[in-house]
């Protein structure tokens, strides 16, 4: 695990509550209100930023991550860019962790040396990947690890026991088990089912486990934030950011605000969550 996301998780166990991570796409709606949220949102209240690589085809994810992807790339979002936007979050930052979250094909296309070299240096602290299954671990999860970088499994409610193992075998950083099944953003997160999937995780893994997809209210995150060590918002975090384009997809002066009440909001559900 990274220093930055162990000593994120420990922190948080320390004060008796789980994380909050908040998903946002590098570049959304422009790269300089982009790179100003992705700035406040530790002093918003998140714990982690989960920043979300550009990408035409985003198939794990809904409407409104979509759209946002779409918005990235036509303000000139791109892989460099995201790397170079962290850097300059570290510039101010160098607490709160920062994992790189998208699709393998940016990746193999930048080439995944070059990219791992930049990350590192950059200040990144994991990768999720969505679309590169156990089985592929040569390509990115095993050259990431050696590199220093963990990479962070997903796992859902339709993983059956017999496949943890290969799910579990080279995560580190944590494993973000995924509420729902289907796409980001399109159904409530089931608090009951998650209790159950959160035990038998830990039944297999001594990594945090993160719960993400369907979250959008802070009683929701606070529900979650009783049965996981982090509770991750992305799709309700996007539509924030969409709610406050103008006509013409510009962002104004309520965008970044906009955002950070939101995740200001969350973070006191999380952190009230057990009291």
């Amino acid at each position: 695990m990274s220093d930055r996301l162990a000593r994120m998780f420990g922190r948080c166990a320390a004060e008796n509550r789980a994380a909050l991570g908040i998903f946002i796409t590098a570049s959304d709606p422009d790269v300089d209100t982009s790179q100003a949220i992705l700035d406040h949102l530790p002093g918003a209240g998140a714990d982690m930023v989960e920043f979300g690589m550009p990408f035409s085809d985003p198939m794990a994810d809904g409407p409104a991550i979509q759209a946002s992807s779409q918005r990235a790339l036509r303000s000139g979002g791109s892989l460099a860019r995201t790397v170079g936007m962290v850097r300059r979050f570290r510039d101010r930052d160098a607490t709160t962790p920062v994992v790189l979250m998208g699709y393998y094909n940016p990746i193999f296309s930048y080439g995944v040396a070059r990219f791992l070299d930049e990350a590192v240096g950059a200040g990144v602290d994991g990768l999720i990947v969505v679309d590169l299954p156990p089985e592929e671990d040569e390509e990115l999860c095993l050259p990431a690890t050696r590199a220093g970088l963990p990479f962070i499994r997903l796992a859902a409610p339709t993983t059956r026991d017999s496949r943890l193992p290969a799910v579990l075998r080279n995560a580190s950083g944590f494993i973000y088990h995924v509420s729902i099944t289907g796409i980001t953003g399109t159904r409530s997160v089931p608090i009951d089912m998650v209790r159950v999937a959160v035990g038998r995780l830990r039944a297999h893994t001594d990594l945090p486990v993160g719960v993400g997809f369907g979250i959008r209210t802070p009683e929701q995150a606070a529900a979650v934030a009783r049965a996981a060590d982090a509770a991750i918002v992305g799709s309700a975090v996007v539509t924030a950011i969409a709610g406050s384009l103008d006509a013409e997809g510009r962002a104004g002066e309520r965008t970044v605000p906009a955002v950070l009440d939101l995740v200001g909001s969350l973070a006191g559900g999380v952190r009230d969550a057990r009291r």
